[in-house]
């Protein structure tokens, strides 16, 4: 049985429907569909909200108003019906925590301001000096990525673009020198990218069998991918970088780790 999921929110509910999807990745079996209401701002849409729900139906509620909040989590409760609030609880601490009340405006966090700006900008520089396209844009870069073909750098770089950093990535092969910015950057910003040989001749014939490509092809040889690799742990030494190996990592988990190397270096 599919079970839906009402999401209301007094701006544009996008924070609760993310948190029901990474909440839902612990239920695997369990079927849902999300209705996100927008901006819900006054007690008769959550009136009429409420009407339209089914009695296995849950409400998930990032309202900032504390008034129409505790309106809902009453209403919600009268007809017997499932609400969390996802935002009162960490709100009413935070109060008590700061001393003050909060401001209650809603939508907020979705103000354009300089970070917002800052994001747009970084988004397209890391388009820009994609896979190697321009080495000039390295010396410019927040945080350069280097690895052989498919550790992960373009999904990676575009990860931590989306956190405001400017990233550059370039793709290592033995046969071509790279670029002279590499060897005058700050190592600190550079970030070595390599995977298990094994993994990646993987990803590579799954590549080739996507691209229509015979399976004989040297991108995914054994002897060709070690020597990559090897090439690519000589390169990271003589620069003297950090190497994040990926095998069992997700593109957010080693985008993670790379922010908290920054911050640390660079706070």
């Amino acid at each position: 049985m599919s079970r839906t999921i009402r999401v209301l929110s007094d701006s544009v509910g996008e924070t609760g429907e993310n948190f029901v999807h990474a909440i839902m990745k612990q239920f695997p079996d369990e079927k849902y569909k999300i209705v996100r209401y927008s901006n819900t701002t006054n007690e008769g849409q959550v009136d009429d909200i409420l009407a339209s729900c089914e009695p296995n139906d849950l409400i998930i509620a990032t309202i900032v108003i504390s008034n129409l909040r505790n309106y809902l989590i009453g209403k919600s409760r009268e007809r017997g019906l499932y609400c969390f609030d996802i935002v009162g609880g960490p709100l009413t601490q935070l109060e008590k925590v700061f001393n003050k009340k909060a401001i209650e405006r809603p939508g907020a966090i979705r103000e354009l301001d300089d970070e917002y700006f800052d994001k747009i900008k970084a988004i397209e520089f890391t388009i820009k000096y994609d896979d190697g396209k321009d080495p000039r844009g390295i010396m410019d870069a927040d945080i350069v990525l280097l690895g052989v073909s498919r550790t992960s750098k373009t999904p990676t770089s575009m990860y931590l673009a989306n956190k405001g950093y400017k990233v550059v990535n370039v793709p290592l092969v033995p046969e071509i020198t790279p670029p002279k910015e590499i060897f005058l950057k700050d190592p600190r910003r550079i970030i070595g990218l390599v995977l298990d040989p094994v993994k990646l001749n993987r990803i590579r014939e799954k590549r080739l069998i996507a691209l229509g490509i015979e399976d004989n092809s040297l991108y995914a040889n054994d002897e060709r991918i070690r020597k990559e690799l090897s090439y690519a742990y000589e390169l990271f030494d003589k620069l003297g970088v950090r190497i994040i190996d990926v095998t069992n990592s997700s593109i957010e988990k080693t985008a993670s780790t790379i922010i908290d190397i920054m911050k640390k270096l660079f706070p």
